[in-house]
């Protein structure tokens, strides 16, 4: 409710409302929050939306985590309530601490460059959505005795104590630890972020100004391609979308490099297929080729 308080302050002018999902997942608890969040918004005199989802059984019908699950829905929800309702954009409550997570995990799981960036201050989503995240530079702790000092009520989640997901335990297990090695770690990581984001920047004019010459929209040519002084990083930009898994994409360069390597002959890539859950790249002809599965 920080973001709902300070919205008239962060948003001077504007017209906003409270928009909050109630994903069924704890029982009492969780209509206990939709409770709390109408009566905030009718003592406040606040526009306020609200919606329920089945957020278990939309995760076991399409085989995916509760954590994917609860974010397809209220992000589609959101693009709708918007777009129905004469928004230009969501405004986020994501903070800096949120922001350290993320980074985390994406190092832990795997990413290139991009994921090396953090969330985005003010983004366009797939839903064409706007998604405005003002907390970004503001700390957790700042949050709380903010609201503890104007004698703002707020809600806790019994399950961000719980270390069931990932992302809590990074929160609650490893980030005491880096409190003590680094007081200011998370101010410290956000900083990163932003120099990581500057060169990220960089890389991605470089990916852009080369693109052309070895991508027809569909392919991608091999010989143009390992031309490249920086081809790894072009392949891998080029093949984001696919999902390809860190192992696999290696599998995949260390062909690509002992072909170029190699005397011609020596090395065939021709049948090759490195799949992801939801793409196979096939070599073939002298062109790497992204099919949807």
């Amino acid at each position: 409710m920080y973001l709902a308080n300070r919205a008239p302050e962060l948003f001077p002018g504007a017209r906003f409302a409270v928009a909050h999902c109630n994903f069924s997942l704890r029982g009492e608890e969780s209509d206990g929050d939709e409770a709390f969040v109408r009566a905030w918004c009718a003592e406040h005199g606040m526009e306020c939306f609200v919606t329920r989802f089945d957020t278990q059984g939309y995760a076991d019908s399409r085989g995916i985590s509760i954590e994917m699950a609860a974010r397809d829905l209220r992000y589609g929800w959101f693009a709708r309530t918007a777009k129905e309702n004469g928004f230009d954009a969501v405004a986020l409550a994501h903070n800096a601490n949120d922001n350290a997570e993320t980074l985390m995990l994406n190092l832990l799981r795997g990413t290139g460059s991009r994921g090396m960036r953090g969330m985005s201050a003010d983004t366009v989503n797939a839903e064409g959505l706007r998604l405005l995240r003002p907390l970004l530079g503001t700390e957790r702790a700042e949050i709380e005795a903010w609201m503890k000092a104007g004698g703002h009520s707020w809600r806790e989640d019994s399950t961000n104590a719980q270390n069931e997901y990932k992302r809590n335990i990074i929160r609650n297990e490893v980030f005491p630890v880096f409190g003590e090695i680094n007081p200011s770690f998370v101010q410290t990581l956000c900083a990163d972020m932003e120099r990581f984001t500057e060169a990220d920047d960089i890389a991605e004019d470089y990916f852009l100004s080369v693109r052309d010459g070895i991508w027809d929209g569909s392919s991608i040519g091999v010989d143009a391609l390992l031309a490249l002084k920086h081809w790894k990083f072009v392949l891998w930009r080029l093949l984001e979308p696919c999902g390809l898994s860190w192992p696999t994409f290696g599998k995949m360069v260390a062909l690509l490099t002992r072909f170029r390597e190699c005397p011609r002959g020596t090395v065939t890539l021709g049948g090759k297929v490195f799949e992801s859950p939801t793409h196979a790249v096939r070599i073939s002809k002298g062109r790497i080729r992204p099919e949807k599965r």
